[in-house]
């Protein structure tokens, strides 16, 4: 095994567990086997390989069965092991933690690609301002008014692509965000300051339409911006995460920083003040205050 290794004894266990689980959940249903097809295809007991998968279980096959798993369908050992994102042998070198430089139109195809990648599994983030699905086209031209031409064709694609997304049987999604953050837009306050009244009113409306149409494939919560904070960022299941800081992305790739910044998620959602099911509800009482 490569020096990558050397990390694991600083990683949960369980967590490690946890990923080879996920990611033989994702060679079975590429390949469409069964617990017996897939351990005879690697030479191992069926018995075994249940006990590996058993949800919570902590063991973890011998370092020979992990090669063998990984030589024969072509991906890594420390791809098996979640150590990185991606599942080619020659990504074995994939750094934990890198950084990727981004303008407007290439954050929009990383995104594209991340989400592609991350098909099937449970997407969960904290926007800046709006979810990019949650916008109207006005509120997107007002926010990226000062890009490029073709950044800002490249913001619009990606709302109207994650909303389709969204609209998939299979997402699942969440994202959590400061109620202020609404109240403000309501209110014509600090950023929405030079939003027309009725620009904003369309897209509080959007909003009321949208979380009760996608529920429950899309959950939005709403935590306390005065009790809680968080930094925008993005969960691809347990594939990668990404924190955004601007024209860069902080990509993370490593499953001891993956748990831990779901551990932050889990945190908000534990802490919401509006759950899914109640924030149509919430911000038709905002509606309030523009009539």
């Amino acid at each position: 095994m490569n020096s990558q290794h050397s990390g694991i004894e600083h990683i949960d266990k369980r967590d490690v567990a946890e990923a080879f689980r996920d990611r033989m959940a994702l060679l079975l249903a590429r390949k469409g086997f069964n617990l017996s097809q897939f351990a005879e295809s690697v030479g191992i007991d069926r018995s075994a390989l249940s006990q590996f998968l058993a949800p919570g279980s902590t063991r973890l096959p011998r370092a020979e069965t992990l090669c063998t798993i990984a030589r024969t369908y072509g991906v890594s050992v420390d791809w098996l092991m979640g150590l990185i994102a991606n599942d080619e042998v020659a990504s074995e070198a994939v750094p934990m933690i890198e950084i990727e430089r981004v303008t407007e139109a290439s954050a929009s195809i990383k995104l594209a690609t991340w989400h592609r990648e991350a098909m099937g599994y449970k997407i969960r983030y904290v926007p800046t301002t709006l979810p990019d699905l949650l916008r109207t086209d006005e509120i997107g031209s007002y926010e990226f008014g000062d890009f490029t031409k073709i950044e800002r064709e490249a913001k619009e694609q990606q709302m109207h692509d994650q909303l389709s997304y969204s609209r998939r049987p299979e997402t699942d999604m969440e994202v959590c965000m400061p109620f202020q953050s609404i109240e403000q837009l309501a209110k014509g306050e600090g950023n929405w300051s030079q939003v027309p009244r009725h620009v904003r009113k369309d897209q509080m409306e959007h909003m009321i339409r949208l979380t009760e149409e996608l529920y429950p494939t899309f959950r939005l919560f709403l935590f306390d911006a005065r009790k809680h904070y968080s930094a925008a960022y993005t969960l691809f299941g347990p594939l990668r995460a990404a924190i955004y800081i601007g024209n860069m992305y902080l990509l993370i790739n490593s499953v001891e920083h993956i748990r831990a910044l779901t551990g932050h998620f889990d945190g908000l959602i534990r802490n919401a003040d509006v759950a899914p099911d109640k924030v149509a509800g919430r911000l038709v009482d905002y509606m309030d205050i523009l009539r």
